[in-house]
């Protein structure tokens, strides 16, 4: 962790702008930021920026929707800073590793030449860079931040492991479907604009 403040040839910047940096590029040029902002060995920043997603995401829930705030620490406020450090702390870090883990697994069986686990880890947190603004109870926009967030996994996953596209598509759709789907409540938003469509 202490060479989280050093900055590695070939590694990317850190730092609070070079997160907002990052947050941009990905979501603007994906396919370069892709190929030329993923360092190998270099997955500080890319934890640091998936981190900062998930709190983000978590915060945006509690503030604009304060009936999600766990009431298991006492009042709102100190409820909301205790969830967001564990979020921090041990959420996040440990969904990031582990989807990861998964994710190598399934390239294994789909891309024969590949990069290493740290790109890997990389794609996933900048892949989701949308679902910052996904806390927000609007539906339409928390489904639209998963869907975009997936074609991010699927785009950074080609570029950074040089495979086809359906063979990206074949090796995230579990991967995208726990982090998107589940993680960042893109099924439920699904669920609702469908439920609303059909009474319509």
């Amino acid at each position: 962790m202490t060479t989280w403040v050093d900055n590695p040839e070939g590694g990317r910047a850190r730092g609070p702008d070079a997160v907002a940096r990052a947050w941009a590029e990905v979501l603007v040029r994906p396919v370069r930021f892709f190929r030329t902002g993923i360092a190998p060995g270099d997955q500080a920043p890319g934890l640091v920026f998936g981190v900062c997603v998930a709190v983000a995401f978590v915060g945006g829930r509690f503030l604009l929707d304060p009936a999600t705030i766990p009431s298991a620490f006492g009042g709102p406020a100190i409820s909301s800073i205790v969830s967001l450090l564990f979020v921090a702390v041990f959420i996040a870090p440990a969904s990031l590793h582990l989807t990861a883990a998964l994710q190598t697994v399934l390239l294994i069986l789909f891309v024969r030449d590949r990069a290493g686990i740290s790109e890997t880890v990389q794609v996933i947190a900048y892949a989701s860079a949308p679902c910052a603004l996904a806390g927000a109870p609007i539906p339409s926009l928390r489904a639209a931040c998963a869907l975009y967030g997936t074609g991010l996994l699927v785009v950074g996953i080609r570029e950074v492991h040089e495979t086809k596209t359906w063979r990206a598509v074949a090796a995230t759709a579990v991967p995208a479907t726990l982090v998107f789907g589940y993680g960042f409540r893109g099924f439920d938003a699904i669920a609702t604009l469908l439920t609303r469509w059909y009474i319509v």
